[in-house]
C-alpha cells in the first residue's frame, strides 16, 4: 500500500497484443494489478491503448506504460520532452532494443557475452572466425523479439550466414551475434529503488516464450552470488534508463554471471502479485518526488 498518497491522475497505456508473443494474458494481468494498486491507494488511473496514444491526445502529465511499437515509443519521448513524467521512459524502452542494449551494456562493463554487431547483408564468416564463434545466437538488432525467428541459435558459421540472409530479406538491417554460453539459464525480474528482485530457473518452472530455453537444458543449480546478480541487474537498469525490468542471464560452471537479455516491463508472471505492489509504489514515487 502506498502511504499518504495525494489524489493524482495518471495515464496507463497498455501494450499492443502483437508485442506480447505468447504472453498477452500475462502482460495484461501485471498492467491490471498495477493499475488496481494505484487506484486502491487513491490515484485516478485512466487507461489507454497504444493506438490511443498514437491517434489521440493524452492529457495526463503522468504516464505509466508498457508500450513497444516504435511509433508509440517516439510519442512517449515527445511527451517527455514536453515535461511529462513517463515510466518506463520512452528513451529507456528504446535502449532495450537489441543493438542499443548490447552497445550500452558492453560500454558500461555490465557482465555480458562476447558479441558482434553486423549488417545482415554482409558475409559473417570472417568476423565469426576472428571472434572464435561457432555455435552462437543471432538476434535482430533493431527491435525486441516478437517472432520466434527474431532470436535464432545456430550451430556453425554456415547456418549463421543463412540466418543473416533471411534477416536481410525480412528487412532487418543489423543483427547482434552473441557467443553461446554454457551453464544454467536464469530469468529475473526487478523494480529499481524498491529492493524487489525475483529470479528462477525456467527449466523447472515451464516458463517459456519461444521454447529457446531448452538449448541450455535443465539447470544444475550451479552456485552463484545472488547479491551480485541483483547488483548487476540494477546497474544495467540504470545504464538503460528503465525502472521496471526483467531479463535472462547465464551462470557458468565457475559461478560467473552474464546478462544475455534485458527487457523493459516484462510480464512478471511467476511473481506478479508481489511485483505489482512494488511497481505501483515505484511509479508513484518517481512521478511525485
Amino acid at each position: 500500500m502506498i502511504e499518504n498518497m495525494e489524489k493524482i491522475t495518471i495515464a496507463g497505456i497498455r501494450r499492443g497484443n502483437q508485442f506480447s508473443p505468447n504472453h498477452i494474458g500475462n502482460d495484461a494481468a501485471i498492467f491490471n494489478l498495477t493499475a488496481s494498486h494505484l487506484r486502491e491507494s487513491g490515484c485516478t488511473v485512466r487507461e489507454y491503448t497504444e493506438t490511443d496514444l498514437l491517434e489521440r491526445e493524452i492529457p495526463e502529465k503522468l504516464i505509466f506504460n508498457m508500450v513497444r511499437d516504435l511509433r508509440s515509443v517516439n510519442k512517449l519521448q515527445q511527451l517527455e520532452d514536453k515535461g511529462c513524467s513517463v515510466v518506463n521512459s520512452g528513451y529507456g524502452i528504446q535502449n532495450c532494443t537489441r543493438e542499443k542494449m548490447t552497445r550500452l551494456l558492453i560500454a558500461h562493463q555490465i557482465p555480458h557475452p562476447e558479441s558482434l554487431i553486423l549488417n545482415t547483408d554482409e558475409d559473417p564468416t570472417s568476423a565469426l572466425e576472428e571472434a572464435g564463434f561457432h555455435n552462437c545466437w543471432i538476434k535482430r538488432g533493431d527491435f525486441h523479439a516478437i517472432h520466434r525467428e527474431d532470436v535464432t541459435y545456430v550451430r556453425n558459421r554456415a547456418e549463421a550466414k543463412s540466418i543473416l540472409q533471411e534477416y536481410a530479406l525480412r528487412g532487418i538491417a543489423t543483427a547482434v551475434i552473441n557467443e553461446h554460453l554454457k551453464g544454467d539459464l536464469i530469468k529475473f525480474y526487478g523494480v529499481t529503488g524498491t529492493g524487489f528482485f525475483y529470479w528462477f530457473y525456467p527449466s523447472s518452472n515451464d516458463h517459456s516464450k519461444f521454447g529457446l530455453e531448452q538449448i541450455n537444458g535443465t539447470a544444475k543449480g550451479i552456485p552463484f552470488n545472488e547479491n551480485d546478480l541483483q547488483t548487476s541487474c540494477n546497474q544495467a537498469a540504470n545504464v538503460l534508463n528503465i525502472h521496471i525490468y526483467g531479463g535472462d542471464c547465464i551462470v557458468s560452471e565457475d559461478g560467473t554471471l552474464r546478462i544475455i537479455d534485458f527487457n523493459d516491463w516484462p510480464s512478471f508472471a511467476p511473481c506478479r502479485e508481489e511485483a505489482a505492489r512494488h511497481i505501483a509504489n515505484r511509479i508513484y514515487h518517481l512521478m511525485c518526488k
